[in-house]
C-alpha cells in the first residue's frame, strides 16, 4: 500500500507540473472571474479533458498480486486495474468551471479509459463524468469564493476516489478479486488524489495572488507618476510640459529613454540615443502617425519599425502611446527600450494606463482652465456693472449745482470722472492694491456727501501702512451703497455711516456699519448667498461682492452680515494682509 502511495504521488507531480504551466495561461484567468460563456466552456472542458488524459497515461496498472510499473500506460489487460489520477483533472474542472466544464471534461477522459480496457474499465470510465458534474455542483456552494480554499479542497478530494471504490465493487458484485484489489487501491488513491487537488488549488492561489500583487504595484505606480506630472501638465509652455514629462518618466520607468511629441514634432527626449534624437524632429515613422491617427498604443519590436535612421542608435524598440484632449490626439509619449524583448505584457499594460491617466488629467486641467477663465470672465463683468441709477442721479446733481455753485458742480464733475474712469479699468484686473480702491470709495463718497448733504453723515478715519493689501475692486463701494439705498432708505436726517478699516496681525479687517432699519430676520442668513433683493435687503450687490471675495480670495474672506444691537447693520469682511 505504501509502495502504490508513493508510486502515485510520484507520477502526480508530472500533472501538477501541468497545472503549473497551466496557471500561467491568460485565459485560464477567465475560469477565476466566473466569465464562462459556451465557448470559453467547450475550450475548458476539452482542456481538463485533456489534462485528465495526461493523468490517465502517467496512472499505475495493478493485478491480483503485483503493481506493473509501466513508464506509460496505453492499454490494459483483462485481468489488469488502472489506477490513475484523472480524477485530480475533472474534480479541478468542475470546481473552477461549473458542472459543465466538469462533466466535458470527465466524459472526454472517460471515453479514453474506456477504450483502453482492463478490469472495471466500465466503472473507471463512467466515474470520470459523475465526478465532474458533482464536482461542478459542488462548486456552487463556494461560489463567493474566487479559488477555494486548498483545506477544502483537501476535503472534498477524498469523495471521489470513494465513489470509484463504490462503482468497482458495484459493476463487479461478489467478486473477491474485486474486493482485494479495492482493499489495496482504496487509501493510496484517497490520499494521492486528495492531497494533489489540495495542491493544485492552492498553486492556482499563489498565482493569483502574484498576479494581483503584480497588478496592484503597477496600478499604484501609474497613479503615483500620474499624480507627479500634474505640475507639468498645467504648465503653458508646452516645451516645459513635454520637458517635465519626459524626465519624469525616465526616471521612473525602466527604459532606456522617453520622447514627447505633438502631432507634427518632437518636444522632449530624454535618455539613450539624446545626440541624434532632438527636439524639432518631424513626425514621419508609420507607428507613429498610425497612434496619432487611431488613438491605440503602437508597439514597435525592431529598429526598422522606428525608423531610426543613425547606424549606432541604442534604441531596438518603443511603445508609442497617444495622449488625448476631448477624445482628439493632441501628442505622443514614446517609451523606448534598449531589446525588444525588455516589453512584456506589463510594460504595455502600464503605457496604456499612464496614457489614458495622462490624458483624463490633461482634460481636466484644461476644464479647470476654461470654468476659470469662464468664471474671471463673469467677475470682470460684475465689476464693469455700473448703477445706471446712479450716473443719471450725479449727472441731474451736477446740472442743479451749475445753476447755484459752479465750484461744486466742477468738483463733483472731477469725482464723476474718477469714479467712471476707475470703473472702466476693471475689467484690467482681478485684484488692485487698497489704496486704489479707497481713491475709488472717496471719489464715491464726494458725489454721495454732496447730494445727501444735511441728511447724512459719513466717517471714514485713514489707516496708514495697508495701502498695498490686493482686493478685488469695487468691493467696498457696493457695501456703501447698499447702506445708503435700502439700510437708510427711510431715514429723512441723522443717518450715519461708518467706514471701518483695521489692520490686525495678519489680515486686514473692513467694515461697512450704518444706523438705518437692519436686515429682516428671514434675510439675514441668506443674504450675500443668494442674488435676491427684497424690500429691506440689497441682496444683489451684496451676493456679486461675497462671490467675487470667496474665489478670489477663499472662503476665509466671505461676508459677515449682522444687525447691531443699537439698530442698523454692519458688513465686514477680511482679507489677507500684504504690504508687498
Amino acid at each position: 500500500m505504501g509502495f502504490l502511495t508513493m508510486i502515485l504521488f510520484e507520477r502526480l507531480g508530472l500533472l501538477l507540473l501541468l497545472a503549473f504551466i497551466l496557471t500561467r495561461i491568460p485565459g485560464f484567468r477567465s475560469l477565476l472571474d466566473r466569465e464562462m460563456d459556451a465557448k470559453t466552456t467547450v475550450m475548458h472542458a476539452i482542456v481538463f479533458g485533456l489534462f485528465g488524459i495526461a493523468g490517465t497515461v502517467a496512472g499505475v496498472v495493478v493485478d491480483e498480486e503485483s503493481i506493473v510499473n509501466r513508464l506509460w500506460v496505453l492499454s490494459v489487460g483483462e485481468d489488469e486495474m488502472l489506477v490513475s489520477s484523472s480524477l485530480v483533472a475533472i474534480v479541478i474542472a468542475g470546481l473552477l468551471g461549473g458542472p459543465y466544464v466538469g462533466l466535458g471534461a470527465g466524459v472526454i477522459s472517460g471515453v479514453f479509459v474506456y477504450t483502453l480496457g482492463g478490469l472495471g474499465h466500465v466503472s473507471n470510465s463512467l466515474v470520470n463524468p459523475l465526478t465532474g458534474l458533482l464536482a461542478g455542483f459542488t462548486a456552487r456552494f463556494f461560489s463567493q469564493e474566487r479559488v477555494i480554499a486548498p483545506m477544502k479542497a483537501l476535503f472534498i478530494g477524498i469523495f471521489p476516489p470513494i465513489l470509484k471504490m463504490g462503482l468497482l465493487l458495484v459493476f463487479v458484485p461478489g467478486s473477491e478479486m474485486m474486493v482485494s484489489l479495492v482493499d489495496r487501491i482504496g487509501l493510496p488513491m484517497v490520499i494521492s488524489n486528495s492531497v494533489a487537488i489540495a495542491v493544485f488549488t492552492a498553486m492556482i492561489s499563489s498565482a493569483l495572488r502574484e498576479q494581483e500583487k503584480e497588478a496592484a504595484l503597477e496600478t499604484s505606480r501609474a497613479l503615483t507618476i500620474a499624480e507627479e506630472a500634474l505640475p507639468y501638465l498645467k504648465q503653458q509652455s508646452s516645451l516645459k510640459m513635454a520637458e517635465g514629462i519626459a524626465r519624469l518618466l525616465y526616471n521612473r520607468l525602466e527604459v532606456a529613454a522617453v520622447s514627447v511629441t505633438n502631432r507634427f514634432e518632437v518636444l522632449a527626449h530624454i535618455g539613450k540615443g539624446d545626440d541624434h534624437h532632438r527636439r524639432g524632429d518631424q513626425m514621419l515613422t508609420h507607428l507613429s502617425l498610425q497612434a496619432i491617427r487611431t488613438g491605440q498604443v503602437q508597439v514597435a519590436y525592431s529598429q526598422e519599425e522606428i525608423q531610426c535612421q543613425h547606424p549606432n542608435c541604442p534604441l531596438l524598440a518603443a511603445i508609442i502611446v497617444p495622449i488625448k484632449e476631448t477624445n482628439e490626439t493632441t501628442g505622443l509619449i514614446k517609451l523606448y527600450f534598449r531589446k525588444a524583448q525588455h516589453i512584456r505584457s506589463v510594460e504595455i499594460v502600464l503605457a496604456r494606463g499612464l496614457g489614458e491617466l495622462i490624458s483624463n488629467q490633461l482634460n481636466a486641467v484644461a476644464a479647470e482652465q476654461m470654468q476659470t477663465l469662464i468664471r474671471d470672465a463673469e467677475l470682470r463683468n460684475l465689476q464693469a456693472q455700473i448703477n445706471p441709477h446712479f450716473l443719471f442721479n450725479t449727472l441731474h446733481l451736477i446740472a442743479t449745482l451749475i445753476r447755484t455753485d459752479t465750484n461744486k458742480a466742477r468738483h463733483i464733475t472731477v469725482q464723476l470722472g474718477n469714479y467712471m474712469r476707475y470703473n472702466l479699468r476693471l475689467a484690467s484686473a482681478s485684484l488692485v492694491d487698497l489704496e486704489k480702491e479707497l481713491d475709488h470709495l472717496n471719489a464715491y463718497l464726494e458725489i454721495v456727501r454732496t447730494r445727501y448733504s444735511g441728511r447724512l453723515s459719513i466717517d471714514f478715519p485713514l489707516v496708514e501702512g495697508v495701502g498695498k493689501t490686493p482686493i478685488p475692486p469695487a468691493t467696498i463701494q457696493p457695501l456703501v451703497e447698499n447702506s445708503i439705498q435700502h439700510g437708510l432708505q427711510h431715514c429723512t436726517n441723522g443717518g450715519r455711516i461708518v467706514i471701518d478699516i483695521s489692520k490686525l496681525k495678519q489680515t486686514v479687517r473692513i467694515a461697512v456699519r450704518d444706523n438705518g432699519c437692519g436686515f429682516s430676520p428671514e434675510t439675514l442668513e441668506q443674504v450675500g448667498y443668494l442674488p435676491f433683493v427684497r424690500k429691506r435687503g440689497g441682496g444683489t450687490g451684496l451676493y456679486n461682492v461675497n462671490q467675487r471675495l470667496i474665489r478670489l480670495l477663499g472662503e476665509e474672506a466671505r461676508l459677515h452680515v449682522l444687525n447691531l444691537p443699537t439698530g442698523g447693520s454692519e458688513v465686514a469682511f477680511s482679507i489677507p494682509y500684504n504690504t508687498k
